[in-house]
């Protein structure tokens, strides 16, 4: 095979272009402070150091493997592919690992444990390369598979759990959400199986490659259309919560939300969070959390109900006025930044599109006509 990769010119230039595109990519998540993607985006700037961390990994591997393209000695070929496991298992898995934590921001994961995933790879690939030996690597490959299933049960679990606490804090999930996480492992996980158990013939080393370009580009569509919520979510300080909770009960938080939220109509404000609306009420984010739940209900949805009522009661309002409008722009006076947002939440509340709706009332109002 390494005889045709030397023959082969695109593919060297393929290898190439890749390692410039991880080392790319790492440059501008380190050095470039506007965001090009999505310039009204702010991303959390330690998932951008760490994702920048495993662009260098990336780019750091590509070039330990390059030499094996042009080894002739079996013996020599066998040494880098061992070298190079040994660095990918230092770097770019535990890396990886870190930037999947990271993505989640409810809380900081700690990090030992993947300390402890990738140890035994790190040991068993050491004891390759001192022996010269890929004896073990089918046993390392067995143990990488069982700790890439481990860490998928892991993520599906922690995502879960994170669009939970999601839709307890924010009104809007705009750039927020990360299920989309689930592609990197997908991707992760397919490129491993191609690795393990294909024949390593000129075809996989193409589609080896193209899904790291692939994996790139997601990886930095990721990193810079994800909100970063720390500047949206301060913590009070114990002593505020304190006060304020001896002072706020369930039974108080009914009325005051009708006075400092529906009266007032912040349920409109762009990207408003639980915090923000305890705050306006008097009470404290535990409090309000635990209030929405004695209600059988949560801060998202609650936010999208008055949302929703209020571009009903607009849409009736234009149309027995008979006025222009558009329904973008009725759903952006009703909170709502994205349009495509707004139709999910509508379709979620009343089981029907808008258009479908609309032409529900619009046939009412002719059969009463």
């Amino acid at each position: 095979m390494y005889d045709q990769l030397r023959e082969e010119t695109l593919y060297i230039m393929l290898y190439a272009a890749v390692t410039m595109l991880s080392l790319i990519a790492c440059c501008y998540l380190l050095f470039r402070r506007g965001n090009a993607f999505a310039p009204d985006i702010t991303p959390p700037v330690r998932l951008r150091r760490w994702m920048a961390a495993l662009f260098a990994s990336m780019t750091l591997s590509h070039v330990v493997y390059l030499p094996e393209i042009y080894l002739t000695s079996d013996d020599d070929i066998l040494l880098c592919n061992l070298i190079g496991g040994l660095i990918d298992s230092i770097t770019c898995f535990p890396l990886a690992i870190i930037v999947l934590f990271t993505i989640m921001q409810d809380r900081r994961r700690p990090l030992w444990p993947v300390a402890v995933m990738v140890a035994p790879l790190i040991v068993g690939m050491v004891w390759c390369v001192v022996s010269r030996s890929d004896a073990l690597i089918p046993t390392l490959f067995g143990y990488l598979l069982l700790m890439s299933i481990g860490l998928i049960i892991y993520m599906v679990r922690e995502v879960k759990r994170y669009g939970r606490w999601l839709r307890d804090n924010y009104a809007d999930l705009e750039h927020k959400e990360v299920w989309q996480t689930f592609v990197v492992l997908a991707v992760v996980l397919l490129a491993f199986c191609i690795y393990a158990f294909s024949s390593k013939g000129l075809c996989y080393e193409y589609l080896l490659q193209l899904i790291v370009v692939v994996l790139i580009g997601y990886l930095l569509w990721r990193v810079e259309t994800l909100s970063d919520l720390s500047l949206s979510q301060p913590l009070p300080s114990p002593v505020e919560e304190e006060t304020i909770t001896t002072q706020t009960t369930y039974e108080y938080i009914a009325p005051l939300l009708q006075q400092h939220c529906i009266e007032t109509q912040l349920y409109l404000q762009h990207d408003l969070t639980l915090q923000q609306l305890a705050k306006a009420v008097g009470t404290n984010r535990f409090y309000l959390s635990q209030y929405f739940s004695t209600q059988g209900t949560n801060y998202n949805a609650y936010i999208n109900d008055l949302r929703i009522n209020h571009f009903v009661n607009l849409y009736h309002e234009t149309i027995a006025k008979k006025r222009n409008f558009s329904t973008q722009l009725l759903a952006q006076e009703s909170g709502y930044r994205s349009y495509s947002t707004f139709c999910r939440v509508f379709k979620g509340k009343t089981g029907m599109s808008v258009t479908a709706w609309m032409k529900t009332l619009d046939k009412e109002s002719g059969e009463r006509g």
